[in-house]
């Protein structure tokens, strides 16, 4: 099992606590807008936050000012009804405009929302074309979008405008994720049992299909340095991914239902799922291992049970920033269209946990596990027992 967070005295915990609240606008007549939360995602700098309720807007929201108006007016906060578009940057390095809450219409319902910035000396991997129909700058933030129609849109957040419309997909598109390393490679998971690889540094070309899943995709994830992919779906499936050959690493197996989230350690040395079984697995990527299992029912229910309709379907599972935590999420019956955000218990990284995320800041956990050292201290930089 592994040994993260480490154990402390029951006086010593810091629980999590609700920092605000955005509610939904009561608008029963607006079929644009509605009562579900179905998808958020937050920028990679944390310049915004981007909400679907499940019809066919998204509503993108300033996290500062969002900060600011929990501190000045409280935890809740009523997100404005109207539409405001904000001017482009000036990508020569001009001043930023202040951003504000505005909407984008996409067309059809959102399913997925994935936030993707320019990283220039990221070139893209097609090297037959010289000339393209965009050049991404530095300070570019595009919001890729998933539709009901399979189609996926991809938006400029500071303007509203919209840049490509991807087209490929005959199903649902449930899920998307940029690469971390601001390649603007987008990956993207569909009810048509497959994922589709995108380059938008060469105009929203598709590279490649990853084909393996024997039903529905749900979700999919970038480990933190781009090299792998984790997809998960329908009828068990986890799958990892070589994102340099585009080539199946590893099935890993252990749930018990379909597995529907899926989520990097930050230092891409864990993996967590979540499943509709009520379970959160924590696996060793590099070797398929289970390493720690956390349950939304006690005792846990067995797996004919876990199986079937049990009432507590996990949907979702992150890891915080620090990766000393991590957060699911699990049906409770309630659709109010809110979206509530919490703060991580405070808590000092031991020493072990310290040292476990600086070393694999340079070097993957394949190394680690081969550094000519003694086995205590092998023993000590892994996350196990």
């Amino acid at each position: 099992m592994a040994s993260f967070p480490p154990r402390v005295n029951e006086k010593e915990i810091v629980r999590s606590r609700t920092i605000g609240e955005l509610l939904a606008p009561a608008a029963p007549f607006d079929k644009k807008c509605g009562r579900e939360n179905w998808t958020v995602a937050f920028a990679p700098d944390g310049s915004y936050f981007a909400w679907s309720q499940g019809h066919r807007t998204v509503k993108l929201v300033p996290w500062s000012q969002c900060l600011q108006n929990f501190l000045l007016h409280g935890t809740k906060n009523v997100t404005n009804s109207s539409s405001l578009r904000l001017p482009r940057q000036n990508s020569d390095g001009g001043q930023k405009n202040k951003p504000r809450e505005h909407i984008i219409d996409c067309g059809d319902i959102v399913w997925s929302l994935a936030f993707g910035s320019s990283v220039p000396e990221k070139q893209s991997r097609c090297v037959n074309i010289e000339w393209h129909r965009f050049r991404f700058g530095q300070d570019q933030l595009l919001l890729a979008t998933g539709l009901n129609n399979g189609r996926i849109k991809i938006w400029d957040v500071y303007t509203g405008k919209l840049l490509l419309n991807l087209v490929d997909h005959t199903e649902v598109v449930r899920d998307l994720t940029f690469a971390p390393d601001g390649s603007l490679i987008l990956v993207s998971a569909s009810r048509d049992k497959t994922l589709r690889v995108w380059d938008l540094k060469d105009d929203g070309n598709m590279m490649k299909v990853l084909r393996g899943h024997q039903n529905w995709v749900y979700s999919c994830a970038f480990s933190p340095d781009s090299s792998m992919l984790c997809s998960v779906g329908a009828s068990k499936a986890v799958f990892l991914w070589n994102m340099d050959k585009y080539t199946m690493i590893r099935k890993l197996e252990g749930h018990h239902h379909d597995v529907v989230a899926c989520d990097f350690s930050p230092d891409g040395a864990l993996l967590a799922t979540a499943s509709y079984d009520t379970r959160v697995y924590i696996w060793d990527p590099h070797n398929g291992d289970i390493l720690m299992e956390f349950g939304h029912l006690f005792p846990p229910p067995t797996p004919i049970f876990a199986g079937g309709a049990n009432d507590r379907w996990v949907r979702s599972v992150s890891f915080s920033h620090d990766g000393l935590h991590i957060a699911s999420l699990a049906d409770d019956k309630t659709h109010d269209g809110s979206v509530y955000f919490w703060a991580t218990p405070r808590q000092v990284p031991s020493l072990q946990h310290l040292c476990r995320m600086s070393i694999r800041r340079v070097m993957p956990t394949q190394e680690v596990q081969e550094l000519p050292v003694p086995s205590k201290l092998l023993e000590f930089l892994s996350y196990r027992i």
